[in-house]
């Protein structure tokens, strides 16, 4: 679990959770702060050396070995998506669906459309919440069935009780959460949280 204890995505956090942040800037700032996050999600992937030549000489220089393929889990995913885009502009990008039952809090999946072939990817997957964890673990096992080998989970804010889910079930996944939040309340929300992700982002909010 890595937390991204950052000024400018703290700042940024802040500004996001209040309830008076209109939709637009509300997608403005979640697209920041998954820019801001993309350094830290993708600072271990592995490369290889190559040669460079530069104006100058010969150098040796560094290729990625795996492509990136970004997987926003729908629909909140989407908002989060654009940020890593912006720095990772040659990633695929796949889709997930996956409904909250609300009175289950089990996912319920209705959507997958990805890459043919999935195993030579570095896959990142993209959820603003990381709440019960029932999500995101369901998408890594989705993904994981179509031959997914090499995975990484991003999010805007995480509770307890949802990566303590997910490191169990995913262990070999690691997490990394613009903020780490107290704990989830009886209808599986984070506290204290931002509301409904999807809702503020697309401005569905009742």
């Amino acid at each position: 679990m890595h937390v991204l204890n950052h000024p400018l995505i703290d700042d940024e956090m802040t500004r996001l959770r209040d309830p008076d942040c209109p939709p637009p800037e509300f997608r403005r700032r979640v697209r920041r702060i998954a820019s801001l996050m993309v350094p830290a999600v993708t600072a271990d992937v592995p490369v290889a050396p190559v040669p460079c030549v530069t104006p100058l000489e010969e150098a040796t220089g560094s290729r990625l070995e795996r492509e990136f393929l970004l997987a926003p889990v729908l629909r909140a995913g989407l908002g989060f998506l654009d940020g890593f885009l912006d720095l990772i502009p040659q990633a695929s990008v796949a889709h997930i669906g996956l409904a909250r039952n609300e009175e289950t809090l089990l996912p319920e999946p209705y959507y997958l459309k990805h890459p043919p072939v999935l195993e030579n990817f570095t896959i990142i997957l993209l959820d603003p919440m990381l709440a019960t964890g029932g999500s995101a673990i369901e998408a890594v096992a989705r993904l994981r069935k179509a031959g997914g080998r090499f995975f990484r989970f991003a999010c805007l804010v995480a509770a307890p009780e949802g990566v303590a889910a997910f490191e169990t079930a995913c262990p070999d996944v690691p997490v990394f959460a613009a903020a780490l939040d107290r704990c989830l309340n009886d209808r599986g929300y984070i506290l204290p949280g931002l509301g409904d992700a999807g809702d503020r982002l697309f401005g569905t909010s009742p």
